[in-house]
């Protein structure tokens, strides 16, 4: 999302607007925080005015932030929503920057009711909602969610915009010897943090059926590309079950800005094996690097990758899986090349910004 930010923020710049990002000084505490590291150890992107400023837990920051913005008196603030865990401080920091009476508030809502559901999620979303004056979602899924908060102010929805700032497409053969990847090999890739509802383990069980049967792929290999936000030891006590050692390949740590490119490069088709979904990041990096997707047949996904066209939509079971993932390699990439490059066309950034300057 910060990438996101970061890119919608130069669309404004290089359209003639004054933009500003205010993020965390602490995103969250470390003890509900699953990852390694809450920080990017890459340079700032240049040319933005960053300030490193709110603190999620510590009411005394909202207040002071509030009135910095205030003051500011912006025209427009944007504001993503994510999590409830975040409604307290960014409903309190709105309340306070709207009382000079000027300055419109438009949500990018990317989650309305989470994945993993927690104490204070409805009351939280509802503290987050007032202020907000109107929203933009990226999904069907999310649109519809938000009624439950929101009966009477404005909603749009808009595509996620393609990832244009990870770099540009290199060739599979480079990539594949940047991350010392076998060059035979039919490479799957799974991308992005792990977490329960994303289905990996649906997706092992998956690769075990694949291995066992006869099958016309050339050596299958799923490269798992992110970190682990759930228990380790469940992954790595079903692989050792399943005997998949030889048919993985793990890059769990944090994935730099830099090294994505080689990663969706390196691959011969993107999986998403999501139990529950409402938009994903990883379907606009996929559209970027002109790499076929499958996913399952929940959320939004489906909209985003049309059956047949840009890859395949199935369910998400393991038997299913591995029967999309065989017809996949059946057909061949170069099936739903042609076709992927046209429906990458729908999403720019330019129809975004249009959308949220109109709300």
């Amino acid at each position: 999302m910060s990438t996101f930010n970061e890119r919608l923020a130069k669309g404004f710049q290089y359209n003639g607007h004054n933009v500003t990002i205010y993020t965390f000084s602490l995103q969250y505490p470390g003890f509900l925080f699953p990852g390694t590291s809450q920080l990017s150890e890459e340079p700032a992107p240049e040319g933005l005015n960053i300030k490193v400023v709110i603190n999620s837990i510590n009411p005394f920051n909202w207040i002071k932030v509030g009135r910095k913005i205030e003051k500011e008196n912006p025209d427009l603030i944007i504001v993503r929503y994510w999590l409830p865990f975040m409604g307290p401080c960014f409903g309190t920091i709105l309340r306070i920057a709207k009382r000079n009476r000027h300055s419109k508030v438009v949500c990018i809502a990317d989650n309305v009711i989470p994945h993993e559901k927690r104490f204070g999620d409805i009351a939280f979303t509802k503290y987050f909602v007032k202020p907000v004056d109107a929203f933009i979602t990226m999904s069907r899924k999310v649109m519809n969610d938000l009624k439950k908060f929101n009966t009477t102010k404005s909603v749009k929805l808009i595509p996620h915009p393609l990832y244009d700032n990870f770099g540009e497409k290199v060739s599979k053969e480079e990539a594949r010897q940047y991350l010392k990847i076998d060059s035979s090999a039919s490479i799957i890739l799974f991308f992005g943090f792990i977490r329960k509802y994303k289905g990996l383990d649906i997706l092992l069980d998956a690769m075990k059926l694949i291995k066992d049967q006869v099958s016309g792929i050339k050596d299958p290999v799923l490269l798992i590309a992110g970190e682990f936000y759930d228990d380790r030891k469940i992954y790595d006590d079903q692989i050792a079950r399943l005997g998949l050692d030889d048919s993985l390949i793990l890059k769990t740590s944090f994935i730099k800005n830099s090294e994505v490119k080689y990663y969706f490069c390196a691959a011969d088709v993107v999986i998403q094996p999501y139990r529950n979904a409402t938009q994903s990041g990883v379907t606009p990096l996929a559209y970027h690097f002109e790499v076929p997707m499958i996913v399952t047949n929940v959320g939004g996904l489906p909209d985003l990758v049309p059956h047949g066209k840009v890859g395949l939509v199935t369910e998400p079971t393991a038997e299913s899986l591995a029967a999309s993932i065989t017809e996949y390699f059946e057909k061949g990439e170069n099936h739903f090349l042609p076709q992927l490059l046209e429906e990458k066309k729908k999403y720019s950034w330019d129809v975004m910004m249009e959308a949220i300057l109109m709300c």
